[in-house]
């Protein structure tokens, strides 16, 4: 059994996802609103927080701002949204969701992604030092170095970097990367593998005397040293 917070304002859709996972046996508790949701998950423990882009009082993205702030990067978020353009997908993963789904969904859409992520999270309990080049990131702290020098990253570049550090010198096509890094069942077509290679390029290379994220053209992206 797991805990499982909703906050979602369409009562509808908040008694849609706590019936069906109450059926598969998790504990739910279910916030009409931001503030309220924030209140609560800032004094309880749960498993994965579901939680809607717009919102009364504080919205989905001033939400994961302010829990990852307080809180931490621990427990898990699903976005969900109305609206499916790259720039609102982004900016919800950007500020500390670790994945998105657009409505109207079914129930094992949500099911799925839910999975896949406690998965990653009972996994991420084994603490495993990944080292390459001047890069060293700690998966049990979730910090990660070059040079010595802490970068700062978002949940979703954290999640990229783990990828390429457990598959170093292998070319990664972008399919492969949206299947292991978001999820199977993500829209083929968006452009967020390529938004998010450019940001952890930035935080990974900036400053520092050699890129390790090489472009392959036709088939993705490598990290070798150069």
């Amino acid at each position: 059994m797991a805990n499982f917070l909703v906050i979602e304002d369409e009562v509808n859709v908040s008694s849609f996802i706590k019936r069906g996972l109450e059926e598969e046996g998790h504990k739910v508790d279910v916030a009409f609103d931001g503030a309220m949701g924030l209140s609560i998950a800032c004094h309880n423990e749960y498993d994965l927080i579901i939680l809607d882009l717009i919102l009364p009082q504080i919205n989905g993205i001033e939400f994961c701002r302010r829990f990852r702030t307080t809180i931490g990067y621990a427990v898990p978020i699903i976005m969900l949204t109305a609206l499916g353009s790259s720039d609102d997908i982004v900016k919800g993963l950007n500020t500390g969701a670790d994945d998105y789904l657009v409505k109207p969904f079914k129930f094992k859409e949500l099911l799925a992604r839910i999975n896949s992520l406690l998965r990653r999270k009972n996994l991420g309990n084994f603490t495993e030092k990944y080292k390459f080049a001047d890069i060293v990131m700690d998966t049990e702290t979730r910090t990660v170095t070059r040079s010595g020098q802490k970068l700062q990253l978002t949940s979703k570049e954290y999640r990229l970097l783990e990828f390429f550090l457990a598959n170093p010198g292998r070319v990664l096509s972008r399919t492969t990367i949206l299947e292991s890094v978001w999820d199977k069942n993500v829209d083929l077509n968006t452009n967020i593998v390529e938004v998010y290679i450019n940001y952890l390029r930035k935080k990974v290379e900036t400053g520092f005397n050699s890129k390790l994220i090489h472009t392959v053209i036709g088939m993705g992206y490598v990290l070798k040293e150069e």
